[in-house]
């Protein structure tokens, strides 16, 4: 059972503001008691790939709590091994829980605005950041704690660009360029047969995606996201173009978010059981703490991970960020590419050294990212008259990308353009060996990618690039050809297995007494199912409740490896081949 814990609020937070309206639909994540014996909220800064599944729940007792909810008025928009997603009226959460809820406003990092003033749903009784506790309701002794959902930020029509004076890069060309895709591409690398899913603001349906025959499968609504044709904002569509752009062979997945309720479309992006995610989004975490909401989604990053999904993260943009700082992810850094292809750190990208995960570097390599005040580098699709077309149209560069405001394209980059670009890098080299578990994965990026020794990261962090791994970059920019040849050289060995994560034994479901309160679908438009998923199950009586996500199979990469020959290459061979790649200038193998 979670308890009271001594940590402090955050210091900017204001409380008793009323020019702020309390949201009418407050997202949040239930954890029912774990079966380790330990809530999550008591050891958030730990989990990780290593022990995420202490912090799962028996199946019968997620089905229970997911009705007990249900029944005391809360829509049930989701559950997974270790959360059910929820949204309710304050007064629905103040009867069920027998609490009071309050409004702060704290200071966040906010997309284009830098500073700014963020509303917060907070429960007074207790010292972690939105945990609501359960003690003298009917969920005691069911529940450890209810994590409120907070928000987080990006990090952040014809078929062709329009043409610009100003130094910046294209899609696909300039970043296949760049990240030095292009000679993959050429050795058939491209991509093909791996399975992309990027969660984020939407995905429209550009001339530049279908000119060019991208595959992209329909967009998947995250719980409590609507109008899935749509993407209001920009961002994802135009992050988007970055996978491609490395990878263009990718099955490609968008996952809409609703920004309020960030976890449920992860969990959602997980049920579709993809080789890779990736995520252009996050909050600042400059403290030792993680909040009750970034618990949650650390434990479901983790079980992500132990599965052998790939998880690419954004470092951030003067964000301590999080959840790139999270141990299991790719952690996505900014290196800018001048008109002579020399490389300096961008000093639009963050570089630190985690307070939450002791000893965690941020970040771990770097993708093409421009420089201050707004890093509007990348020439990007997006839906014609949406806030990004019409907030960076006109101006003069660098304060603005001199585009119309209604022409479906737009300047801009971030390591929200960094993450796609090293998922995209990341999917050549599963085809190139698909046996590579994510930790295999991260550390041929990171052996093969180009050092950079000039510039420093964004200010508020202020590291110097140097020789060798520094803060201002990680290992430097990607080189999606030597990472290629690199895991074609490790595939032609055995990849030591790890240790085994034990599938969760799931008892059967018993029946559960009194009626199940319908859950009302997500206005405008309903949740779309999400497959494939774990069927759900039938409680009877009642109808079913919300849309189940256990995890999939955990099954190591490395486990079918084990049992798969190479041609007989010793560890040394292998270690002496990847060393001459990353050496030397090879540009074929």
């Amino acid at each position: 059972m979670a308890t009271k814990k001594q940590t402090t609020k955050a210091p900017s937070a204001q409380k008793g503001k009323n020019s702020a309206v309390m949201p009418k639909r407050i997202f949040a994540q239930v954890s029912p008691l774990s079966q380790g014996g330990v809530s999550m909220f008591d050891v958030g800064s730990r989990i990780d790939s290593t022990n995420f599944q202490n912090f799962f729940s028996e199946t019968p007792l997620l089905m229970r709590t997911a009705s007990l909810l249900a029944e005391a008025g809360f829509e049930v928009l989701q559950i997974t091994g270790s959360t059910i997603n929820i949204a309710g009226s304050q007064k629905t959460y103040e009867e069920a829980f027998s609490t009071k809820l309050t409004l702060e406003q704290r200071v966040v990092l906010k997309p284009a605005v830098g500073e700014d003033l963020a509303e917060f749903v907070e429960c007074p009784s207790t010292d972690q950041p939105g945990l609501i506790t359960v003690q003298g309701s009917r969920f005691e002794g069911l529940v450890e704690g209810v994590a409120i959902e907070e928000p987080r930020y990006y990090m952040a029509p014809s078929s062709f660009a329009p043409p610009k004076a100003y130094w910046h890069l294209d899609v696909p060309a300039g970043v296949s360029l760049g990240c030095n895709a292009d000679k993959a591409h050429r050795s058939a690398i491209t991509g093909k047969g791996i399975k992309v899913v990027m969660t984020d603001s939407g995905w429209y349906k550009h001339p530049f995606f279908v000119s060019r025959g991208y595959r992209a499968s329909p967009v998947v609504l995250g719980p409590g996201a609507a109008n899935p044709l749509k993407d209001e904002s920009g961002h994802g569509t135009g992050e988007s173009a970055n996978v491609f752009a490395v990878a263009p062979d990718v099955d490609f997945t968008m996952v809409k978010m609703n920004f309020a309720n960030t976890k449920g479309s992860f969990d959602a992006a997980v049920g579709l059981n993809p080789h890779i995610i990736s995520c252009s989004w996050g909050s600042s975490v400059p403290g030792s703490t993680l909040s009750a909401a970034n618990a949650a989604l650390a434990t479901s990053i983790a079980a992500a991970v132990a599965s052998g999904i790939i998880v690419v993260v954004s470092a951030g943009n003067g964000h301590w960020g999080f959840p790139g700082m999270h141990p299991d992810v790719i952690s996505a850094g900014g290196v800018f590419m001048n008109p002579d292809e020399s490389l300096r750190a961008s000093d639009y990208s963050s570089g630190f050294i985690s307070n939450v995960y002791p000893g965690r570097k941020c970040p771990d390599l770097s993708g093409l990212v421009g420089m201050r005040p707004s890093a509007m580098y990348i020439m990007l699709p997006v839906e014609a008259n949406d806030d990004i077309d019409k907030g960076n149209a006109g101006g003069t560069h660098p304060n603005g990308d001199e585009t119309a405001n209604n022409d479906g394209w737009a300047a801009f980059s971030g390591t929200s353009a960094a993450a796609p670009q090293l998922a995209g890098a990341a999917a050549l080299i599963k085809q190139a060996c698909p046996k590579l578990t994510p930790a295999q994965v991260r550390s041929i990026l990171m052996s093969t990618a180009r050092d950079v020794t000039v510039g420093k990261c964004h200010p508020a962090h202020n590291h110097s690039a140097g020789p060798g791994y520094d803060l201002a970059t990680g290992a430097g920019l990607v080189d999606a050809h030597k990472a290629t040849l690199t895991a074609k050289v490790r595939c032609l060995g055995p990849v030591l297995p790890i240790t085994t994560v034990q599938p969760i034994t799931t008892g059967p479901i018993q029946p559960i007494t009194g009626p199940i309160t319908p859950v009302q679908p997500v206005g405008p438009a309903p949740i779309q199912p999400i497959r494939p998923i774990t069927p759900i199950q039938p409680i009877q009586p009642g109808p079913i409740v919300g849309p189940t996500i256990l995890p999939p199979p955990l099954q190591q990469a490395s486990e079918q490896a084990a049992t798969e020959t190479g041609p007989g290459l010793s560890e040394e061979d292998i270690r002496a081949l990847e060393e001459m790649i990353v050496n030397s200038e090879i540009d074929q193998i």
